[in-house]
C-alpha cells in the first residue's frame, strides 16, 4: 500500500507542476528545489495513507447517532454492554467443560461478579423469570450444566443502569457442551438484543464484543463478516426507532488483526449516505 501511494503521489505531483509550468513558466523553481520538495511531499502523503487505521466512527443523521468500531477493553466501556449466552444460560466455567473462562461470558462472571457464580445465577433466574423454557434436559442426556432449554433470541437483562449487560442467547450448547450456532440464528438474536436496548437502555451508550467469533462454531462468516452483520442489524434497526444514541464494537487483538477498518469505514459511510439521501 505504501509503494502504491507514493507512486501516485508522485504521479499527482507531475501532473500538477507541468500543468502550473506551462501557464507560468516562471513560477516553477529549479529543478534541485523542486525534486527535494516533490520527493518530501509524495513521502508524507504515502506514509499518512498507509498508516493502518486503528478505530472508526461514523456519525449518522437519521436517526442521530454514532457508531464507532476499534480495540479495546469491553468491561472498561462506561456503557451498557451486550453479552452472548448459550440457550441454557450456563455459568460454570471450572476446567472450561461448560463455559471457556477466557470467553466474554466468562469474563463477565470474573470481570462483573467477581467469580460469584451464586450471584451471576441468581440474577439470572430473575431476569428470566417471564421466560418460558422450550425443552428440559434430562441429567443423564446432559451430564454438565444447566438443563432448561430457552429459545433463540431470548434476552436476560442483568444488573443496573447505568451499566446494565443484555445477555442474549444466541447459540445452542449441545449436550456435548459445543455451542453451535448459525448466521439466521445471529441475525434473530440481535434483533433481539436491540428490542431490549430501546426498552431499557434509555438511549444510553451501548457496547459490543463481536458476537459469534468465538466458540459458537460460526463458521460461514470470517470476522469481518460477523462485524459487517451486527453493524447493518443495529443501523436497520435503528431506522425504524431509536435504539441509542452511541453503539461501539469493541474488537479484540486478535480479532482486529483479522479486520480491514478501512473497509468498515468504506462500508459504514455508504450507510450513512443512504440515510442521508432518505426513502426516495
Amino acid at each position: 500500500m505504501f509503494a502504491g501511494s507514493l507512486m501516485a503521489a508522485f504521479g499527482g505531483v507531475s501532473a500538477v507542476l507541468q500543468f502550473v509550468g506551462q501557464l507560468w513558466p516562471g513560477a516553477v523553481p529549479g529543478p534541485a528545489p523542486v525534486t527535494a520538495a516533490s520527493v518530501l511531499l509524495c513521502l508524507a502523503w504515502a506514509v499518512a495513507r498507509s498508516r493502518p487505521t486503528v478505530a472508526v466512527r461514523q456519525e449518522f443523521g437519521r436517526p442521530r447517532m454514532s457508531v464507532a468500531v476499534g480495540p479495546g477493553d469491553l468491561f472498561d466501556e462506561p456503557a451498557h454492554l451486550v453479552v452472548g449466552f448459550c440457550d441454557t444460560f450456563d455459568t460454570d466455567v471450572r476446567g472450561g467443560v461448560v463455559i471457556s473462562g477466557a470467553s466474554v461470558q466468562g469474563q463477565l462472571l470474573e470481570r462483573r461478579y467477581e467469580g460469584d457464580v451464586g450471584r451471576l445465577d441468581a440474577e439470572l433466574a430473575a431476569a428470566l423469570g417471564t421466560a418460558v423454557p422450550v425443552a428440559r434436559e434430562a441429567r443423564e442426556d446432559k451430564p454438565y450444566g444447566k438443563l432448561d432449554r430457552y429459545p433463540v433470541g431470548t434476552v436476560a437483562v442483568l444488573g443496573s443502569r447505568p451499566r446494565l449487560v443484555f445477555g442474549v442467547a444466541y447459540s445452542r450448547l449441545g449436550n456435548d457442551c459445543v455451542a453451535r450456532s448459525s448466521t439466521e440464528e445471529l441475525w434473530l438474536s440481535l434483533g433481539r438484543v436491540w428490542d431490549a436496548v430501546y426498552r431499557h437502555g434509555q438511549l444510553d451508550r451501548v457496547a459490543v464484543p463481536l458476537i459469534g467469533a468465538g466458540l459458537s462454531r460460526l463458521h460461514g462468516l470470517d470476522e469481518e463478516s460477523l462485524l459487517r452483520l451486527i453493524l447493518l442489524s443495529f443501523i436497520t434497526h435503528s431506522r425504524e426507532r431509536v435504539i441509542c444514541r452511541e453503539l461501539t464494537v469493541v474488537l479484540r487483538p486478535a480479532e482486529l488483526e483479522r479486520v480491514d477498518l478501512a473497509e468498515v469505514a468504506a462500508f459504514l459511510g455508504v450507510l450513512a449516505a443512504a440515510d442521508a439521501r432518505g426513502p426516495g
